[in-house]
């Protein structure tokens, strides 16, 4: 399957739809967005990272903010935070800089480091829409957390590929068919900006009604006509 680019979706909206796919439809199907005091650190520490006058370069090493990449395979496109070019033999040229280069996303991220892996899907995506745009291959990359000052080493198996593309063809099939996923309710969904427009609570469906709209929409006759 290959996309249009009028059809690509916000790459990073599927670390949203990871951790909520109603969260990710209200936002990005239903354009609804509230702030908290979560989403305002995230937007400083993000406009901090992507600023592209901020350069840092050594002997065998540059760092590029703010590239833009895309994929046509899982229709998804956005902005880089970090990207450190390290000195490598059969990497990837580019023009006034002698040798090749081999790139490794630097993902920033406010809190620590997360339970779940919705961060590592994040970044496996921008790995693959970067791989697609400089024509490299990427084994790894990384993710920082600014509250514990770490840098993780993420290694891009095919495990998290195949969610990645998976995750990218489910996001395309609500967007299309412009179903926001209906709601679930969590102990940290107090926390979601969206808390008063999602309304969890009232909004959850019972087990078994999910249960058969999941078949429903995911069944393999319904993908296979829509992929």
């Amino acid at each position: 399957m290959s996309y249009k680019e009028d059809e690509y979706l916000m790459l990073s909206g599927i670390q949203h739809y990871y951790f909520c796919k109603r969260q990710w439809g209200l936002i990005h199907i239903d354009q609804q967005w509230a702030e908290n005091s979560y989403t305002v650190e995230g937007q400083q520490l993000h406009a901090k990272a992507d600023n592209p006058a901020i350069k840092e370069k050594r002997k065998d090493m540059f760092i590029s903010r703010a590239i833009h990449v895309s994929s046509s395979s899982l229709g998804l496109s956005g902005v880089l935070d970090v990207v450190e070019f390290y000195k490598k033999m059969n990497g990837i040229s580019f023009a006034g800089k002698k040798g090749t280069w081999q790139p490794y996303i630097v993902e920033y991220k406010r809190g620590k480091p997360k339970k779940d892996e919705r961060d590592i899907v994040q970044l496996a995506a921008e790995v693959m829409c970067l791989e697609e745009t400089l024509n490299c291959q990427i084994p790894s990359s990384y993710l920082f957390y600014h509250s514990v000052n770490k840098k993780i080493k993420v290694d891009i198996t095919k495990d998290l590929r195949d969610l990645v593309s998976d995750f990218s063809a489910k996001m395309h099939f609500y967007y299309q068919n412009k179903k926001v996923p209906g709601a679930e309710y969590f102990k940290n969904c107090r926390s979601c900006s969206l808390y008063d427009i999602c309304m969890p609570r009232m909004n959850k469906k019972p087990k078994s009604i999910d249960n058969y709209i999941e078949k429903a929409i995911y069944s393999e006759a319904d993908l296979c006509g829509n992929y």
